[in-house]
C-alpha cells in the first residue's frame, strides 16, 4: 500500500505478531502514523517476527486488517523473517569492530548478578560451544533529548552492562534487529511507547558502532487499565474492536492531547487521522499515564 510521496522524513510502526492488536498498540500506532504524516513523511510497517516461537499464526494478517479498518495506509511493509542476512551482516560488522564477545553464562547466572558482571568479556566472538553474543559496552553515559519525555540518560556500564545481540538459539536479539532495520530503512523519527525508553541508549550505541545516523525519538506514555497496569498482551488486554474504528480513534486522539472537535462527530477514520495530522503537536502529549489523564480500559 502507498499514500505519501518519498521524503527524507520517515516513521515506522513495528508490532510483534504475538496476538491481535490491542488498544495500547493502536495508541502507539496512531501517534507514530500521525507524526509521520504531519511531517509530510513516509510511514513504514514492520512485523517484528524474528522470535518465531512467540508468533501466533494469523496474527500478522489480523493486525493488518485492523489497521486498515482504522484508516491507516503504509508506504512499505516488511517482515523481519525476510531480513536475516541484514542482521547477520550487522552482527559481523560489530564482530569486525571488536565490539562483541561470546558468552556462555546462563540466564539465571546473569539474573543473580543483576547487571552482567563481565564474566566472558575477554572471550572472542568465535566459540565452538553453545553461547550467546554480547556487545562490549563502554563505561560512559549515553543520553538524548526525547521529544515527549525530555532529557534521558543512562550510565551504560553500570545501569545496563554488556547486553545480548545474538541469542544462544542464534536468533538476533531485539536491540540489534531494530537498529539494523531502522538504519537500513532510513527511519528518521521513532514514536513508540515509554516502556521502551530505557532501551534507547543501547540502541544509540549500536547506531554509533554501525556508523549509521540515529533517528529522533518520542516516547508516548502507556495506556493503563483500572489496576494501573500497562495494556499489553501479557496483561491480557482485549483485542481492538475493529467494528468501531472512529470511536477508537476519537478516544486515542483525546488521550494524546488532541481532542477532535464536535463537528467531526460521525467522521470516518481517514478523516480523523487527516485532522490529527493537521493539528499535531508533540508538546500536547502527556508524559505519563495516570488515572486522571487516561480513561482506564
Amino acid at each position: 500500500m502507498a499514500s505519501a510521496s518519498h521524503t527524507a522524513e520517515t516513521g515506522r510502526f513495528a508490532p510483534s505478531p504475538t496476538g491481535p492488536l490491542h488498544l495500547g498498540s493502536l495508541f502507539t500506532a496512531v501517534a507514530s502514523y500521525v507524526h509521520a504524516r504531519a511531517l509530510g513523511g513516509r510511514w513504514l510497517l514492520r512485523m517484528e517476527d524474528l522470535d518465531t516461537p512467540r508468533c501466533v499464526p494469523g496474527a500478522a494478517d489480523s493486525i493488518l486488517r485492523t489497521l486498515e479498518r482504522h484508516g491507516f495506509s503504509w508506504d512499505d511493509l516488511t517482515y523481519q523473517h525476510d531480513r536475516i542476512e541484514l542482521y547477520r551482516d550487522a552482527l559481523e560488522r560489530l564482530d569486525r569492530g571488536g565490539h562483541t564477545f561470546a558468552c556462555t553464562c546462563s540466564r539465571s547466572q546473569v539474573q543473580e548478578s543483576g547487571v552482567y558482571p563481565g564474566t566472558c568479556r575477554n572471550r572472542a566472538p568465535a566459540y565452538e560451544g553453545p553461547h550467546s553474543i554480547r556487545l562490549r559496552v563502554p563505561n560512559e553515559t549515553m543520553g538524548f533529548d526525547d521529544e515527549v519525555q525530555g532529557r534521558y540518560a543512562q550510565r551504560l556500564g553500570e545501569d545496563v552492562g554488556d547486553f545480548v545481540v545474538s541469542r544462544r538459539d542464534h536468533i538476533i536479539a531485539y536491540q540489534l534487529a531494530v537498529v539494523a532495520d531502522d538504519a537500513a530503512q532510513h527511519v528518521t523519527h521513532v514514536v513508540r511507547g515509554a516502556d521502551l525508553l530505557d532501551n534507547t541508549p543501547r540502541q544509540l550505541l549500536l547506531f554509533r558502532f554501525l556508523g549509521a545516523p540515529a533517528p529522533r525519538y518520542a516516547h508516548v506514555p502507556a495506556l493503563i487499565d483500572r489496576s494501573g497496569r500497562k495494556l499489553s498482551k501479557q496483561t491480557r488486554a482485549n483485542a481492538v474492536d475493529a467494528c468501531a474504528p472512529s470511536d477508537n480513534l476519537w478516544l486515542i486522539l483525546a488521550l494524546l492531547g488532541h481532542d477532535p472537535p464536535d463537528e467531526l462527530r460521525g467522521a470516518g477514520p481517514i478523516e480523523l487521522l487527516e485532522w490529527a495530522a493537521a493539528q499535531w503537536n508533540l508538546s500536547r502529549i502527556p508524559r505519563r499515564a495516570t488515572h486522571a489523564e487516561f480513561v482506564c480500559i
